[in-house]
């Protein structure tokens, strides 16, 4: 399998170089291009051919908003991924109704990233875990098909992990509270997103609040 080819974008000399190094260090990812601003990164998206994009979003002179924007009007159809230390639920939602498929924190785990990365390839819109809640709360207004005959396929473990989704939880903070590994919370994962038919575990924890917040209020009309 080819590794996946990233365009990384971010306007401190000093982290993308460090973060191009720490990806490239893995085997499923191949740096295709560094660019300092957003002119650089749409002339490196024509001639390095990634597969996806990872920027920052507070750039000068433009910002990455701006780049997400015109990103999308060139055709690239690839995952665009916001990388940024702002866990503001402004920005959140800015960058999501740019054309942005993930929103990153710059002080997640180099293999979160890269897992991160992989599902964004797969077709999954991925946040930081701390980012979870906040985007459950943009997403909320349209509603979630309810999926309680398919939540009784679920085994007791199963049911545990998706508690800790809706927390926001990354895969290796619930290998820790449930004393297992990290291989065996992702396989849990996969399991639970197929069982309940989503493709992400954003869709699973904001699944898993609205059950609890549907249970909740039924319980206070029963008072």
């Amino acid at each position: 399998m080819n590794p996946i080819r990233v365009l990384l974008v971010d306007d401190h000399t000093l982290f993308r170089k460090g973060l191009a190094e720490l990806l490239e260090r893995r085997g499923e990812i191949s740096v295709a291009g560094i660019a300092g601003n957003g002119d650089e990164a749409m002339r490196l998206l024509q001639s390095a051919a990634p597969d996806v994009v990872i920027t920052d979003l507070n750039m000068p002179p433009h910002g990455g908003l701006a780049l997400i924007r015109e990103i999308r009007a060139s055709g690239f159809r690839g995952p665009v991924l916001v990388l940024t230390v702002s866990d503001a639920e402004d920005d959140l939602a800015n960058a999501m109704s740019s054309g942005a498929q993930g929103y990153l924190l710059k002080d997640m785990e180099p293999d979160d990233v890269v897992d991160a990365v992989q599902r964004a390839v797969r077709g999954e819109t991925v946040v930081a875990p701390a980012m979870t809640l906040k985007l459950v709360n943009l997403l909320q207004s349209g509603g979630q098909p309810t999926k309680s005959d398919a939540l009784e396929q679920l085994t007791a473990r199963e049911r545990e992990i998706l508690d800790y989704l809706a927390q926001g939880l990354s895969n290796k903070a619930i290998a820790r509270a449930l004393d297992i590994s990290y291989d065996t919370v992702k396989l849990h994962v996969r399991h639970i997103l197929a069982k309940l038919n989503l493709t992400s575990r954003v869709e699973a924890a904001v699944f898993a609040i609205e059950r609890k917040a549907s249970q909740g209020s039924q319980g206070g009309r029963g008072r």
